[in-house]
């Protein structure tokens, strides 16, 4: 019995000790390199889920050529996330334009440990009926149909982030950072091409009930500001799902910011991490749209 306990005590120690040396490993590794060197490692690691590093805002956004394209949207996507850890509010505007059915969501709430933002364009093969709207599998739109969008993402007063891009899919991810959904803020702004087209979205942005106080038109261009409590109706058992989605969000945000207590900026904690725990740092970066992805092969 007593040899038994040494042993136990024994293998405790060795584990502290190789852990204590593997941190110190890892904070050396980033601190011996320069900026330069640490954006082109992140890079180059999180470029396969579709990602890139954005070193002025300090946060996470998606590539034009994301693998994430392919997979489209349903509002099935939306329906299951906070099965998998994503928890928000979002507001899908859908409004026929040249003999399709397009649709600009936005996103604002809660992904795993990070606080974040999205806006998509996505459209159909052909005008759809409002009874297919919620089962219809809408294509991510070709790069000749990308819009100029841009959003600053707030925390109630505290500014995020701040983005602008032409492109099908704009995101901004803080890491680290949990926030509720009612919490968040977003000013967005989408340039559209031509006055019919800017029409047909804002006729139905209208429609979805949001206050005309929070749409403003300049030319072509739509600004709106999607924030504070939303009156979507949730069932209860969707409710307790989300309130236990962000019962471990929490959860797992602090142990990210514990883990990664040695630095402050998000380069320096996501390289830490990818050199302390590489099977915790691709576990982080599990793709936005995993839930997509499978409900998308379900069709």
């Amino acid at each position: 019995m007593y040899f038994s306990i040494g042993i136990l005590i024994f293998l405790i120690l060795i584990i502290i000790v190789s852990g204590t040396c593997r941190r110190r490993h890892a904070i050396k590794k980033v601190c011996s390199m320069d900026s330069v060197e640490k954006c082109r490692l992140l890079s180059s690691l999180i470029e396969p889920f579709g990602y890139c590093y954005n070193e002025k805002e300090d946060i996470i956004s998606s590539r034009n050529d994301a693998w994430q394209r392919e997979a489209g949207y349903t509002s099935l996507y939306d329906r299951a996330a906070p099965y998998f850890n994503m928890v928000f509010d979002y507001l899908p505007v859908y409004f026929p334009y040249q003999h399709k059915t397009w649709l600009i969501e936005f996103w604002k709430g809660q992904y795993g440990i990070n606080t974040g933002a999205e806006i998509g364009v996505y459209y159909s093969d052909r005008l759809l009926t409002e009874e297919e709207l919620p089962t219809a599998l809408f294509a991510a739109v070709e790069d000749k149909d990308m819009l100029p969008v841009s959003f600053t993402l707030m925390k109630e007063n505290c500014p995020l982030a701040s983005l602008s891009k032409v492109t099908w899919w704009l995101t901004a991810f803080k890491m680290g950072l949990f926030s509720k959904p009612s919490q968040l803020y977003m000013n967005c702004s989408i340039h559209f091409p031509d006055c019919e087209m800017m029409q047909s979205f804002l006729d139905s942005l209208l429609r979805t009930g949001i206050l005309k106080e929070c749409v403003r038109v300049c030319c072509t261009t739509v600004h709106i500001q999607f924030g504070g409590p939303q009156h979507r109706k949730y069932g209860c058992f969707t409710r307790l799902v989300r309130k236990w989605a962000q019962f471990w969000n929490r959860i797992f945000c602090k142990i990210y910011l514990f883990l990664t207590r040695y630095f402050c900026s998000t380069i320096d904690r996501l390289l830490y991490l990818y050199y302390l725990l590489p099977f915790a740092f691709r576990r982080m970066l599990r793709p936005r749209r995993y839930c997509k992805c499978k409900a998308a092969r379900r069709h």
